[in-house]
C-alpha cells in the first residue's frame, strides 16, 4: 500500500512560479513510476509529466514542456515538479500518482495508475 500526499499549491500571478512537492510513504519507493495529472473545473484529468523509478526517463505534456519540471528523490521518497511561468489555463487540482514498474516505463494514461493522492488545487490569475 502507497499513500501520497501533495502540497505546495496555491494561488500565484500569471508568469509566477510554484513547486509541488508528492511525499509517499512506500518503502520501496524507487519501484514506482510516478506522475503528476491535473483536473481543471469541466474538464478531464490530464497527463502532466511523468518520471520513471530511476529518474533518468521524464516526460511532459506538450502544453507544459519548457515551464514544468519534473524530479524526484528517491532517498527522500518525495517527487516535485516545478512550475514556471505559469499561465491561468494552468489552473487545476493537481494530482501526484504511482504505480510499480519494472525498468524505465512510465505510463501517460491515468489508468494504469493505481496510487492517488488527494490533490492540491494551482489557482493562476491573469
Amino acid at each position: 500500500q502507497v499513500q501520497l500526499a501533495e502540497s505546495g499549491g496555491g494561488l500565484v500571478q500569471a508568469g509566477g512560479s510554484l513547486r509541488l512537492s508528492c511525499a509517499a510513504s512506500a518503502r520501496t519507493f524507487s519501484t514506482y513510476a510516478m506522475a503528476w495529472f491535473r483536473q481543471a473545473p469541466g474538464k478531464e484529468r490530464e497527463f502532466v509529466s511523468g518520471i520513471s523509478r530511476s529518474g533518468t526517463s521524464t516526460y511532459y505534456a506538450d502544453s507544459v514542456k519548457g515551464r514544468f519540471t519534473i524530479s524526484r528523490d528517491n532517498a527522500k521518497k518525495t517527487m516535485y515538479l516545478q512550475m514556471n511561468n505559469l499561465m491561468p489555463e494552468d489552473t487545476a487540482v493537481y494530482y501526484c500518482a504511482a504505480v510499480w514498474t519494472f525498468g524505465d516505463y512510465v505510463p501517460i494514461n491515468e489508468y494504469e495508475y493505481n496510487y492517488w493522492g488527494q490533490g492540491t488545487q494551482v489557482t493562476v490569475s491573469s
